[in-house]
């Protein structure tokens, strides 16, 4: 089986406080991240045990993963594993960077996020140069608030010519056609974020050969329908997959379009899904949604 899994446990707790972030962010007690860490133990022992799979794990937690050491160490430690083609996980970039001296730039990758105001522009900076020196795969992205098209554009011009700077559209914020116009100058596929896609009914990736699990095992066909397809660690997952249509009006977060078989994005992507990282030689072929 060619399976990519989107890994989300109990961990909420975050560094940042982004008042424009989705997520609930709490102080987790200790008590809560020793359950965390538990179930990425578990999860990570699961998918080391798979070899007669072919795995891509994307960790896209509540909070911010890397700056608790289990995660460090469950991302390298699988990065060398000849049965994962590819572990990734979305990242504030907060945490230090020597840790990647240990993982395989061949099959790791990051899913990264510029915080205005949270961060100061240099020190996450240095690290996108540091990553980018180290031969690590990563994507850099901006929420596209008018306050940051500023900084988006510095960091555009700042940040090695080969990688990929996105633009989320934020949520509840309507763009014109001249708003939406300059951040499709600093990311060509903006127009994809810019509006949720109609998905009813239509064929979907999710439930086949992407799911979503959670730190009980429980396993869903996305992070955002809420039906139950059995459980990873008693494999009744398993017979649940198979192709579906999408049950939801829209869907307008990329990791959940970007699967949608209607879009174009696993040949815009290719090799780079899980990190969001286009294949250059594609982008410019596109042809973006009007």
């Amino acid at each position: 089986m060619d399976l990519t899994l989107l890994y989300r446990g109990p961990l909420a707790s975050c560094d940042y406080d982004c008042p424009y972030c989705p997520f609930a962010k709490r102080r987790d007690s200790s008590a809560q991240l020793r359950a965390d860490r538990a179930a990425l133990e578990r999860f990570a022992a699961w998918a080391t045990d798979r070899t007669d799979d072919r795995l891509s794990l994307l960790f896209t937690p509540w909070g911010e993963g890397l700056v608790r050491s289990w995660y460090r160490r469950t991302l390298t430690e699988l990065s060398h594993l000849p049965h994962i083609r590819r572990v990734a996980i979305q990242t504030n970039l907060s945490c230090r960077t020597d840790w990647l001296a240990d993982a395989d730039p061949g099959t790791l990758a990051l899913w990264c996020t510029y915080h205005p105001g949270q961060t100061p522009y240099d020190r996450f900076l240095a690290k996108c140069r540091d990553l980018a020196e180290r031969g690590i795969r990563f994507s850099v992205g901006v929420v596209g608030l008018p306050g940051h098209l500023a900084a988006a554009r510095r960091l555009r011009a700042d940040l090695p010519e080969h990688v990929y700077l996105w633009i989320n559209a934020a949520e509840g914020h309507t763009y014109t056609d001249p708003e939406a116009e300059e951040w499709t100058a600093l990311d060509p596929l903006f127009p994809y974020s810019r509006h949720p896609h109609a998905s009813a009914g239509l064929p979907c990736r999710t439930g086949e050969s992407v799911i979503s699990v959670d730190g009980e095992g429980t396993v869903r066909r996305c992070h955002f329908v809420p039906a139950e397809l059995g459980n990873l660690y008693d494999g009744t997952y398993r017979a649940a997959l198979r192709p579906r249509a999408c049950p939801l009006a829209v869907c307008d977060c990329h990791i959940g379009y970007v699967h949608l078989e209607t879009l174009p994005l696993y040949d815009v992507f290719a090799g780079g899904v899980l990190e969001r990282i286009p294949a250059t030689e594609r982008l410019g072929a596109v042809v973006l949604p009007s």
